[in-house]
């Protein structure tokens, strides 16, 4: 069974940056989309980037658009989120999630069936 594990979260001033890793165990992620979704306190969970199973498709919400980057190693059975220029805006729990296929620029839950446990981003001065 796929189990997805997130870290690399912390507490950054705004303006720094953090590389978010999710790791599988249990099965491959070549064959699978990867999405990375966020929830801050009160709010719902949001979709905000996604690469496709080789990498060669990436996706971003416009609210990270520039500052965040998506990318894969399926050698390393690891997904990446660079995070840049972060903002206070950015404190959220994020998760990784996978789906049989990529999706593009929707991020309905539905299509995920796997989730890690989250890692908390907080940006604060």
């Amino acid at each position: 069974q796929l189990r997805l594990v997130e870290s690399g979260g912390g507490l950054v001033q705004p303006g720094e940056s953090l590389r978010l890793s999710c790791v599988a165990s249990g099965k491959s992620l070549g064959q699978l989309a990867v999405g990375w979704f966020r929830q801050a306190p009160g709010k719902k969970r949001e979709g905000i980037s996604c690469i496709s199973m080789y990498g060669t498709s990436t996706h971003y919400v416009d609210s990270v658009k520039g500052r965040f980057t998506i990318s894969r190693d399926n050698a390393k059975n690891t997904v990446y989120l660079q995070m840049n220029s972060l903002t206070p805006e950015d404190s959220a729990i994020y998760y990784c999630a996978t789906s049989v296929a990529y999706f593009g620029g929707s991020y309905y839950e539905i299509e995920y069936d796997n989730w890690g446990q989250g890692t908390q981003v907080t940006v604060s001065s």
